[in-house]
């Protein structure tokens, strides 16, 4: 264990301007992104997931993707891509993930911080980076470059469309956020532990039903974005439509009702089809690309 520990902190100290020992540091691990479509309707490519393993060692961790110098929390100081045996992503592929060790030196106003970590509070993280290429996966367009007309999330052929994203050009940052765009991003506890078989299968376990709960909030909210061009290609109904890309499932199971028990006071009149904007689909090909949550 000393071996293991001395280990870990010759890699801090590589960024440190003297040598730190072990009750002056926090460590922990994350996951900061991997191959799965995420939120967006994005996944990394392996290439991409391993030129970000190379760029992100010493990049800073800050809240909310703001660049401010007093919002520097953590550093990396290690990163590997790793493979889970046992999982697959939507698309068929091995799981892979980019995991990451991180260090913040312990003083009292990072205390409530650590705490929070090591409850679960602050888990979730998100990052920043550029790419050059985000690559339709029904017609290998570039939609940096043209915009191909396929749409993320809908179905061609019986596939579903989403972006590939790869072409790493530069990484800027990493960020505790509430929400983050890839599901499985976050702390995943904390460093110095030995392998769980137990947990590790319960944690497999929870994240197949964190995914089919995504699963279906996504589409409840297709539905509710449906209702809502049903009211009309209007201000009012587009609006509706873009609050509901950001409601939790109880949220839009109540949005649901009430658009349903609308019509239904409306007399059971048959409505008009209306040409429906879906907020979700739009693709505003940012470059440099934010995974935001």
């Amino acid at each position: 264990m000393a071996e293991h520990t001395d280990q870990l902190l010759d890699a801090v100290n590589r960024f440190t301007r003297r040598a730190l020992t072990a009750d002056e540091v926090y460590l922990f691990d994350l996951i900061l992104c991997d191959n799965e479509i995420d939120r967006d309707g994005d996944c990394f490519s392996d290439a991409a997931l391993a030129e970000l393993q190379k760029r992100f060692v010493g990049v800073t961790g800050i809240f909310d993707h703001n660049p401010k110098s007093g919002n520097q929390a953590a550093r990396i100081f290690r990163t590997e891509v790793c493979t889970d045996p046992v999982r697959t992503t939507r698309t068929g592929k091995p799981y892979r993930f980019l995991r990451a060790n991180a260090y913040m030196v312990r003083t009292e106003g990072n205390a409530d911080l650590i705490r929070e970590i090591d409850a679960g509070i602050k888990k979730e993280v998100s990052i920043s980076c550029a790419v050059s290429r985000q690559t339709c996966s029904i017609c290998g367009a570039n939609r940096l470059k043209q915009n191909c007309g396929h749409r993320k999330g809908k179905q061609y052929a019986g596939a579903t469309c989403y972006t590939v994203l790869d072409g790493i050009t530069d990484v800027y940052e990493w960020s505790f956020v509430a929400v983050p765009a890839q599901r499985g991003a976050g702390v995943t506890k904390t460093m110095g532990g030995g392998a769980d078989g137990e947990k590790d299968a319960m944690r497999r376990e929870l994240l197949e039903m964190s995914s089919l709960l995504d699963d279906m909030t996504d589409d409840l909210r297709r539905e509710v974005v449906r209702l809502c061009g049903q009211q009309g290609d209007n201000a009012c109904a587009r609006a509706l439509a873009r609050t509901a890309m950001h409601l939790g499932i109880k949220e839009l199971r109540t949005l649901r009702e009430s658009l349903s028990a609308g019509r239904m006071a409306a007399g059971g009149a048959q409505l008009q089809p209306q040409q429906k904007t879906d907020a979700a689909e739009a693709d505003a090909g940012n470059n440099p690309f934010r995974m935001n949550g």
